[in-house]
């Protein structure tokens, strides 16, 4: 037996509430494209599979319907076989009813019911939850079974490693998802009618990225024209008041109509095609004393956690690039990134000391990030505490200073490293970089901390390559920024 082509699943169904044009492609082209996971996004899936096989070991002694993926038939049977026996859950189970196939994570007995527990890999329980899990329900009591209750189980933030006997906590949704199941009932019948005709037509609106990116978004948005008013920093909210004002690109906003000052030396520099730089540059620059340490960590954030004092999603720096710039000018780097699973912070505590010792100032750009690591590993290695918060206290933050005085067209609406450095320093980019963005680097990162043996030596090494290179161009551009930066005030720009 094969899933009949129309069919509802719980991830169509959730998809066919955020657009039925979504649930539609989903359906009738499930191997578009845009469905490939990239890597990120399958790191996310993995994750989500990793957690809920942990958590059927918080609800032990149950059936796993453990068969491939597209053997309907084999599920339906085995779960039809479960169901019958004394067992106390059946993780999986999966039911098709009323036009919609479900598998479920963990159906609990419960008296002479069963108890839908949904297992979600986050630490709080979402709106979007209450659909997942009424859908399950709906499908359940149309194939007669009797369903007493539901439940989201999700991580525990207050967990904390080695002691993961409080690793999830459950939430009772039931009041929530009995109140959804009529309008449920008439969507599943909407759903299926929609599957049955041609590509519905749906307006474009903010369901397109609520409560997830639309895959499909490229396929009903029209490219929007450089400098599109949605670009303007910090402005979102404001995007479509200008739009029906008929502003459509930066070009069209008239002076005074925007009231944020960064925003606003955005609209003049693009309008003037041309930098701007303004304020007391030079004054903001005289804090920036050598010898300098230009300082920037990398994370992992594991949902399981596994280090001492960590819980879910704890984000633990465990790599760092440091140039030091001597008073005159030579750059010493200093760099690591462990391998293998062992706890690393001891060892990144003590030469992240060492690169910073004899630095009158720590740069980093956006430093709440750095502080924030550089609190985590003072608390996991107490005996470096001191050492480490007084490389916070000699911190300064590189961000501020371009964003409250600098803004080149080119940076897009956007203050980040990466879009400033090439604006600013154009010889330099992250382009053609293996490892060329943050969640990158905590993909790879982890897969070279806890999973080590699903690459071969040579690729475990390439990896590893890949994020040092990456971590170095990080503080190596902020010299080059700073750099750029202290031309521009000697020239006159911003005094």
């Amino acid at each position: 037996m094969s899933r009949r082509p129309h069919q509802l699943s719980k991830s169509r169904f959730t998809a066919g509430l955020q657009c039925h044009r979504q649930l539609w492609w989903r359906t009738h082209e499930p191997d578009a494209p845009e469905l490939v996971p990239d890597a990120g996004t399958q790191a996310i899936f993995d994750t989500g599979t990793l957690v809920g096989e942990i958590a059927r070991d918080h609800v032990p002694g149950g059936t796993l319907i453990d068969l491939p993926y597209d053997d309907f038939a084999g599920k339906l049977a085995a779960t039809k076989a479960a169901l019958a026996t004394d067992t106390p859950a059946i993780y999986e189970a999966s039911v098709s009813a009323d036009g919609v196939f479900v598998a479920v994570d963990i159906l609990q007995r419960d008296g002479d019911g069963w108890r839908l527990v949904e297992v979600k890999s986050s630490t709080s329980v979402k709106p979007q939850h209450v659909p997942d899990a009424a859908i399950q329900v709906h499908a359940l009591r149309a194939a007669g079974l009797t369903v007493t209750g539901a439940e989201v189980m999700v991580l525990n933030s207050a967990c904390r490693y080695p002691d993961l006997s409080n690793l999830f906590r459950r939430e009772d949704v039931s009041a929530d998802v009995e109140a959804s199941l009529p309008a449920v009932a008439a969507e599943v019948k909407t759903q299926l009618a929609v599957l049955a005709g041609p590509l519905p037509e749906v307006e474009t609106g903010p369901h397109c990225n609520a409560p997830y990116a639309c895959p499909f978004r490229s396929r009903c948005w029209a490219e929007v024209p450089e400098h599109h008013v949605s670009t303007l920093y910090y402005q979102s909210a404001n995007a479509q008041k200008y739009l029906d004002q008929g502003w459509v690109t930066i070009f069209d906003l008239p002076d005074g109509s925007v009231k944020n000052p960064t925003a606003d030396r955005q609209r003049r520099a693009v309008q003037a095609g041309r930098m701007i730089v303004e304020g007391a540059l030079a004054r903001s620059l005289e804090r920036f004393r050598a010898p300098l340490a230009y300082f920037d960590f990398e994370t992992v954030m594991p949902a399981i956690p596994v280090w001492d004092g960590c819980g879910p999603y704890t984000q633990v720096p465990v790599q760092f690039s440091c140039h030091v710039e001597a008073e005159d000018g030579t750059l010493t780097h200093h760099e690591w990134v462990p391998e293998g699973p062992g706890d690393p912070r001891a060892e990144v505590a003590a030469r992240v000391v060492e690169a910073c010792r004899g630095a009158a100032c720590v740069v980093a750009y956006n430093s709440t990030f750095e502080k924030r690591a550089l609190e985590h590993l003072a608390a996991a290695v107490p005996f470096r505490a001191a050492e480490l918060r007084d490389v916070i206290a000699r911190m300064v933050d590189l961000l501020p200073v371009v964003r409250d005085h600098v803004y080149h067209p080119d940076f897009g609406g956007s203050f980040s490293i990466k879009a400033v450095l090439p604006a600013l320093v154009p010889e330099f980019s992250y382009e053609g970089l293996e490892v060329a963005k943050g969640d990158d680097a905590a993909n790879v990162l982890a897969t070279l901390l806890f999973a080590p043996e699903t690459m071969t030596p040579l690729e475990r090494s390439a990896r590893r390559e890949a994020l040092l290179e990456y971590c170095k161009l990080d503080t190596l551009a902020m010299v080059k920024i700073l750099h750029r930066l202290r031309e521009l005030a000697a020239a006159g720009a911003g005094a």
